[in-house]
């Protein structure tokens, strides 16, 4: 699919990124300012009760954007909201994914969702693509 005029109800769109790793986590926190140490040091995530360190929730929320970026040349990102459902833990292989809901007024609404390898949804949301 290579421009928006292509979109159909139900068009769906996918990625599965690598598999996260701590440096992925490291340059997040770096990026976002968020140090908390249970997204990069083992013993601070099992001193918090976790089973291992976590990924930001906003890092997989952010990487759900990366199912769009292929057209914006043609729309922006107008509205964008998720809710976290889960974990997302080192080593888990994400897959995003998006249907498109509805077209009215230039603007597409999708539902989005990152789901880990074990297919459990982590992030479960909405978005609104606009033209220019």
């Amino acid at each position: 699919m290579n421009t928006v005029n292509e979109f159909n109800i139900g068009t769906p769109l996918e990625v599965t990124l690598s598999p996260v790793s701590r440096l992925d986590l490291i340059k997040y926190a770096g990026a976002s300012g968020d140090f908390n140490p249970i997204h990069t040091i083992d013993e601070e995530a099992s001193k918090a009760g976790l089973p291992g360190i976590i990924a930001h929730g906003m890092w997989t929320m952010g990487n759900l954007a990366k199912l769009f970026t292929p057209y914006y040349e043609e729309v922006f990102l107008k509205e964008y909201s998720v809710a976290f459902k889960g974990m997302v833990f080192l080593g888990d292989v994400i897959t995003l994914q998006a249907s498109l809901e509805s077209i009215k007024n230039d603007k597409y609404r999708f539902n989005v969702l990152a789901m880990n390898q074990r297919n459990e949804v982590v992030v479960k949301g909405d978005a609104i693509l606009e033209r220019f």
